[in-house]
């Protein structure tokens, strides 16, 4: 009979058996909520494969209905993506996981991945114009009695004050090309670097994962406990 109020050794042995089976499950869970976020990173990297392929092929043969389209169906996957990610957000934040670490992370991931998208349409937009001196100008407006008469209302006298700006176009166009390209690469590289941290964490929770099985079975069968005491006592003599 247990003294002092300390309760049995069956229910101390139980309540260490309940801690340790809590302690695997809660790092099999966040390794699997980790697992489903590299998931969703591959289904963004896919999608912007998509848009690319689907941009080159605007550029070279139009189509802009089929763009706009392909754009509506990306928008629907990165949006979708995003919600899953905020819900795992929710998930590590709660009690049970109590990984605000992991939360934080992923939070940081979710911002590079904003602006990575935001650079990337600002890309497609500045290809999509072109340098403002290699724009073909609409003859929609052109004033035309007849094709010996035709009369281009954008035709301008060139001077050096209109070279002088559109120098100064083109170089302000190049600038805001070179920062959106800029801006994309290091989006890329930020996230690559934080994906890294989640594999690491993966392989840190599966090791923990198992280290915990490991030690269950040793309890379980006494001829651990005898190899570990040989083990012990082939040190001592050693030493």
């Amino acid at each position: 009979m247990a003294s002092n109020g300390d309760p049995p050794s069956e229910q101390v042995a139980a309540k260490d058996d309940a801690e340790a089976g809590g302690v695997r499950r809660s790092a099999a869970a966040v390794a699997d909520l980790l697992r489903g976020f590299l998931a969703v990173q591959q289904r963004r990297a896919e999608a912007y494969s998509l848009l690319r392929r689907g941009f080159s092929e605007y550029m070279a043969n139009g189509g802009e209905l089929a763009y706009q389209q392909l754009c509506g169906n990306i928008t629907a996957e990165f949006n979708d993506c995003s919600k899953q990610v905020l819900e795992m957000i929710s998930l590590l934040s709660m009690p049970e996981f109590c990984r605000d670490d992991l939360a934080d992370l992923l939070k940081v991931v979710q911002a590079h991945e904003k602006e990575k998208l935001h650079l990337t349409a600002k890309l497609q937009v500045l290809k999509k114009a072109g340098r403002p001196s290699e724009r073909l100008v609409s003859h929609e407006n052109c004033r035309s009695r007849s094709m010996a008469q035709h009369v281009c209302v954008h035709v301008k006298e060139i001077t050096e004050a209109a070279g002088t700006e559109d120098a100064e176009a083109d170089a302000e166009y190049d600038g805001a090309l070179k920062e959106a390209i800029q801006g994309v690469q290091e989006a890329v590289t930020n996230i690559n670097e934080h994906m890294e941290e989640v594999r690491y964490e993966i392989e840190a929770l599966e090791a923990e994962t198992i280290g915990s099985k490991w030690t269950e079975v040793e309890e379980t069968f006494p001829i651990f406990h005898l190899v570990r005491d040989l083990e012990e006592d082939d040190l001592t003599l050693s030493g």
